[in-house]
């Protein structure tokens, strides 16, 4: 591995993950692996209702209790009727229990809990319970959750609509005097998330000689272990101190893990009745039944003038909180709203929402936690108002961007945007793609009629990270010198260690073998806002490179007194301290680490950062696919991401994220979408229905960088584990439609399967290819429900 030497630097130099070598050995260890040896481990399995909407006359647990090898079962009767703490709340009258009680709202909804000495015990006692519903209509589509004689998940509530946002001005007419308007109705698809692992858990209880429960040992597959652990204290009513929660190897989260769930809950409480440990692994049916993203109905309109400058947009969103007002939902009152305005110079800015209830999985974050769904939603729009201008999308783009000068920038709902040169990253994408060389080839099948047409797509966004606040870092150094960091921040495959150690490899002048690192225990790491929002270099990041200075500062000192000298004479140089210009005069690292622990703890630092508002990383994706336009099949042809996010402290991450978000953002574009039919039952509730994509389905990412630091952090970073999810979804589908678009075709919905783009491809030609409507009557007089400014993920 690279070594710091005198006058060099490994920050910015491709370092190979130090994570990797248990990982691709079999030596990592996950929550399904943790004490599979233990005979007093006992396994849970939920029973859950095949029913989207249903009132719950009773359980009859008596045969299952009876089955072999079953230690207990449970409903709400046993685990109570306390709301679970939510990761974040939307409505303070929707609350959820760690198992239904006298309503489930779902197909998927946990309604018991079976406990036994091992998995198969568990499952096969499951299906021994016998659950009395009494099924009642469900409401699947978030437009119909919105019509007065609308199935009530709450009735009490008296309406689905759980959180608005109205414009704060009232401008009733943005578009007013626009030489034209380009409209749209667009449709952000629900996505399955899909981590590679699904939910674990395991619970030790502490228990006392006379039985009492005194404390919790938790291995849990979270992003965000400080947090949980926040939220079982809070559920289990222990103290702070008695309630560990430590988050092994994580495969995968993307969102998806984010603080606990109610069968989280529910398994810790069964653990502390039964005073024995419970571990609760997700299988992958429930996984896709229960871990859900996204889905929003977008009504843009874009007014322009003369030269194609924008005049105004308004925006009518709904959000689908699915059931129990699940947090995704709100995306489309905050996260999405907050980046409503994107790269672009808008004047006039009208935008309300609507956050709705449904008879579906309940929603959360996926990879970017509304700013995909606000780019998509601008980047289409834009590239049909370069199309109604008369202008190629990139002129148009160009006219209408925020320049240099513009920043720092303030927008309209709060956001304040650091650093940007959108036009850079733009022309890079174009010029790696050679796009006019494309359009040739595109003219060229035109003119031939060719049956695989070709489709040109560009995206420029730009997205919001880290979200300012602080965190945590702190560095111990051990008498034989090797150092031990610790950071709040929790990875589950960004390599953290990697870019952290380098960090204090580099400030101390040591190579990274002599760095450990150390995450995700609420014992051994004092606290840590986790991971989530593209927040971990540029906070966690920053955390570790001040810690190490001052630790470095403190090393210097101690140096100084063991040679003598004053501590302005003093250098550190290849993991030596010298005297400036005195050869042969210095100490090693080791002496300085056994002084110090001499002395007194050894050389230590604890430090909290905190940073001031958010960044805000920017790019440009340039999509190329063909289209045959006598069946809508789509092939990916190739795909150019040029994304900025700043300072780059190890390249080989940045481009795993780039990536990896690139992948998930063109799966979204193209194949995947989590479908209910019309009474709420999923139809793509496995991966046979489900079409995640292979590395056969896809092609060779063409990625690449600009730079342009931040001054909001002292490394100058912004976040890219996003990024490429919020460019790459628009540029595929725009790519799709300027494939036919010359036959008339002005939009295809989100992803755009063969039937989609078929279906418009002949509607086109007879003339009915329509792609906006009149939103919802709701948006004519909007309840005032503003509970929630904004939720990030």
């Amino acid at each position: 591995m690279p070594t710091p030497t005198r006058g060099t630097s490994i920050l910015g130099t491709e370092v190979r993950r130090v994570e990797d070598p248990d990982l691709l050995r079999g030596r990592g260890t996950f929550v399904g692996d943790a004490d599979l040896d233990d005979p007093e481990v006992l396994h849970a399995d939920f029973v859950r209702s095949p029913t989207p909407h249903a009132l719950v006359h009773g359980i009859d647990t008596a045969a299952a209790a009876q089955a072999p090898g079953v230690v207990g079962v449970f409903t709400a009767a046993e685990l109570g009727d306390d709301p679970v703490p939510p990761f974040a709340q939307i409505h303070d009258d929707v609350a959820r229990t760690a198992l239904a009680t006298d309503r489930v709202r779902y197909v998927g909804d946990p309604v018991a809990l079976v406990v036994a000495t091992g998995r198969a015990a568990a499952v096969d006692a499951g299906d021994l319970v016998d659950v009395d519903e009494e099924e009642l209509p469900a409401v699947v589509d978030m437009e119909q959750a919105l019509a007065d004689d609308a199935p009530r998940q709450f009735p009490g509530l008296g309406t689905n609509v759980v959180l608005a946002v109205k414009d704060p001005e009232g401008e009733p007419d943005v578009l007013a005097g626009a030489h034209r308007v380009a409209r749209l109705r667009m449709e952000n698809n629900r996505m399955a998330t899909s981590p590679i692992e699904g939910h674990g858990i395991l619970v030790r209880p502490v228990v006392d000689d006379d039985g009492t429960v005194t404390g919790l040992d938790v291995t849990l597959a979270t992003q965000h272990p400080h947090l949980a652990q926040r939220l079982l204290v809070r559920w289990s009513g222990l103290p702070a101190d008695a309630v560990r929660v430590r988050a092994p190897h994580v495969g995968g989260a993307f969102g998806g893990k984010a603080g606990i769930i109610p069968e989280h809950a529910a398994v810790v409480r069964a653990a502390c009745l039964l005073r024995r440990p419970v571990r609760w692994v997700e299988t992958r049916s429930e996984t896709m039944l229960s871990m859900s993203s996204r889905g929003q109905v977008q009504y843009v309109e874009v007014g322009l003038d003369e030269e194609g400058l924008i005049t105004g947009m308004r925006a009518r969103m709904v959000g689908d909180c699915g059931a129990y007002a699940g947090f995704g939902g709100s995306f489309a009152s905050g996260s999405t709203r907050t980046m409503s305005e994107g790269a672009y110079r808008i004047p006039r800015l009208r935008y309300d929402a609507v956050s709705v209830l449904t008879n579906t999985a309940p929603t959360g974050a996926f990879r970017g936690a509304g700013r995909p769904e606000a780019a998509a939603m601008l980047e289409r729009v834009m590239d049909h108002a370069a199309r109604t201008a008369g202008l190629e999308p990139e002129e148009f783009r160009r006219r209408n961007f925020l320049a240099g000068q513009d920043f720092p920038h303030g927008t309209k709902f709060g956001a304040s945007y650091d650093t940007g040169d959108y036009a850079a990253t733009l022309q890079a994408a174009l010029d790696a793609a050679g796009v006019e060389d494309l359009r040739a080839e595109q003219r060229a099948r035109r003119e031939r009629g060719a049956s695989w047409q070709l489709g040109i797509g560009i995206a420029s966004y730009v997205e919001i990270t880290g979200f300012g606040g602080s965190e945590y870092a702190g560095i111990r150094v051990a008498e034989d010198g090797s150092v031990l960091v610790m950071a709040g921040t929790s990875a589950h495959g960004q390599g953290h260690a990697t870019a952290f150690s380098m960090l204090v490899a580099d400030a101390l002048g040591l190579p990274l073998e002599r760095v450990e690192y150390v995450q995700s225990d609420t014992v051994r790491v004092r606290t840590g806002g986790g991971t989530g929002g593209a927040r971990s270099l540029q906070l966690g990041g920053s955390a570790v490179l001040e810690a190490a200075q001052e630790l470095r500062e403190q090393a210097l000192r101690l140096a100084a007194d063991l040679l003598e000298t004053a501590e302005a004479d003093v250098e550190l140089a290849d993991g030596r301290f010298e005297v400036k210009g005195v050869p042969g005069a210095s100490v090693t690292w080791e002496e300085v680490a056994r002084r110090a622990h001499e002395e007194g703890e050894g050389l230590r630092v604890d430090h909290d950062f905190s940073q001031d508002g958010s960044t805000f990383p920017f790019g440009t994706h340039v999509s190329v696919v063909e289209v045959d336009v006598e069946t809508g099949a789509v092939r990916l042809l190739r795909h150019v991401a040029v994304d900025d996010c700043g300072t780059v402290v190890n390249p080989l991450l940045v481009r795993g994220q780039q990536h990896g978000g690139c992948a998930q953002g063109i799966s979204q574009a193209l194949w995947e979408e989590f479908c209910y039919d019309e009474q709420g039952n999923p139809v793509t509730a496995s991966l046979a229905d489900y079409t995640l994509p292979t590395a056969g389905d896809l092609v060779q990412l063409e990625t690449s960088l600009t730079t342009t630091p931040t001054d909001r952090n002292p490394l100058g970073a912004k976040g890219i584990g996003e990024a490429a999810t919020v460019g790459s979804t628009p540029a595929v589908q725009n790519a799709v439609v300027d494939a036919v678009a010359h036959l008339g075709v002005r939009h295809v919905d989100l992803p755009c399967t063969p039937e989609r783009v078929l279906t418009a491809i002949q509607e086109a030609a007879r003339g009915e290819h329509e792609p906006w409507r009149e939103p919802p009557a709701i948006f004519e007089d909007l309840p005032d429900l503003a509970t929630v400014d904004d939720v990030e993920v």
